[in-house]
This record gives structure tokens, C-alpha cells and sequence, in this order.
């Protein structure tokens, strides 16, 4: 499989996820509060159920899932996370994500359309910028070969996968592909949408964190073109100098 492709991934044969999924749902479907999970889906705009679960509480339980299990391999990560993305309440897919920030080292390039699938399904940012920087991120690090996979993605129609493109190198501090990010933010500048408008101030405001001379350049030669919340996400720290 192509690391763009978009069918959905096969689910491996593997028994630590069909373990780990037991688990987790006794554990997480016996801490469920009905109130709370309310609350909690109206503030992420209803885009998936909650057990309501506050997040003290579920990294508690999900250290308790894990205790005493193997490392997992790439075909485990692949397998539990696609089974947690099957279940509808949104806790599952947050211990999945925290799951892969731990074990990311353990995946290859091949991974990557494993991800995608993730960040395309019941997409929101609660999701999305994590597996942006603590999974995409990594492994595009890992392997350089699939920057020319983000070079796609940032121009895909689907405003998500342009997003994590625009965040991957979220913490990569140093390390940062200067000209790909600007040249990302460039491509994305007159794009409608909140969230990429966002996530370009956003991503140009962590690199000023190591170049702010850069990125007071570069939002000078393109203010016309960027938004103005993009603008004043990038500056937000440094100033326009």
C-alpha cells in the first residue's frame, strides 16, 4: 500500500490489541458518567459521543489497561487503533492516540496510511493536531522520503489532511524544513477555513520560538496574502519587530 493511499487499511491478525480492547472497554465503560459525558460532546460540537471520562481519570485507567502488556508492534499499533476508531465513544480514540504517541517508534513509513485513515474519520482537532505532531511528525522524521507524502498533503481537499501537513513539524524546533513550512503556509494562505488559518499562525508561531527573524520576515512579505487571524497567531509571541 502506497503511504497516500486512502482506502481504508486492512486490520492485521494480532492478540495484544484484542486484549488490550477488552481492557479498556470494562475499564473506561465502568468509570462512565452520563452527565459529564454530555457536557463534554456539546463543547467538541457533538462530533462523537463521550463515556465522560475526565482526562486525569482516563490516563489513570489507561496506564492500568496497559500494565504488564508487551511492546506492541507496528501491526498491533495498526490493529488497536483502527479497532478504537470503531468505537463510538471519543475516550477510545484518545487512549488509541496516546497509544501511538508512546509507541511510534516502533512504526515504519508503512504506517503513514493508518494515520491518515485516523485523521479522516470523525475528524476534529481534538484528534487531528495530535497525531499531527506526536505521529505524523515522527514518522516523516524518520524517514525523509515522506515529506514528498506531505507535499501532497498539503494542497489535499480535505482540510484535515491539509492541516496535518501544516502541523507536522510542530516540534521539530531546529530541525524545521524552513522553506517546506513557509512554503506550506504560502499555499494554504487564502484558504477559508478556521481551522487552516489556525493551524498556519499556529505552526509559523512555534518556529519563532527558533527563528523569529524568520517568521517576522516572512509574515512581512506575505500580509496581504495571509489572514489576519493568521497574522496575529504568528506574531503572537514576537511582535511585528
Amino acid at each position: 500500500m502506497q503511504s497516500n493511499d486512502r482506502r481504508r487499511p486492512r486490520e492485521p491478525r494480532s492478540g495484544l490489541p484484542e486484549l488490550l480492547e477488552a481492557r479498556l472497554t470494562e475499564s473506561y465503560g465502568a468509570a462512565a458518567d452520563v452527565e459529564r459525558a454530555a457536557h463534554m460532546a456539546a463543547y467538541m460540537k457533538n462530533v462523537a459521543p463521550f463515556l465522560g471520562i475526565p482526562t486525569p481519570l482516563r490516563r489513570e485507567l489507561s496506564r492500568a489497561v496497559t500494565k504488564d502488556t508487551p511492546k506492541p508492534s507496528e501491526a498491533d499499533c495498526a490493529a488497536l487503533a483502527l479497532r478504537c476508531w470503531e468505537l463510538p465513544e471519543r475516550e477510545y480514540q484518545y487512549f488509541a492516540v496516546d497509544y501511538l504517541r508512546r509507541h511510534v517508534s516502533r512504526c515504519s513509513s508503512g504506517f503513514l496510511p493508518v494515520v491518515r485513515h485516523l485523521i479522516v474519520t470523525v475528524p476534529w482537532w481534538d484528534t487531528v493536531d495530535l497525531l499531527a505532531a506526536h505521529t505524523v511528525g515522527p514518522l516523516v522524521a524518520a524517514d525523509p522520503a515522506l515529506a514528498a507524502v506531505m507535499d501532497e498533503w498539503i494542497g489535499d481537499e480535505n482540510l484535515w489532511v491539509a492541516r496535518t501537513a501544516l502541523l507536522h513539524q510542530l516540534r521539530y524546533r531546529s530541525a524545521t524544513d524552513s522553506g517546506r513550512l513557509f512554503a506550506y503556509c504560502r499555499r494554504q494562505s487564502a484558504h477559508p477555513d478556521f481551522f487552516i488559518r489556525k493551524a498556519i499562525g499556529w505552526c509559523l508561531r512555534e518556529y519563532a520560538k527558533t527563528d523569529p527573524g524568520a517568521v517576522r520576515a516572512f509574515v512581512a512579505a506575505e500580509r496581504e496574502s495571509l489572514s489576519p487571524l493568521s497574522v496575529r497567531e504568528a506574531l503572537k509571541n514576537i511582535g511585528a519587530g
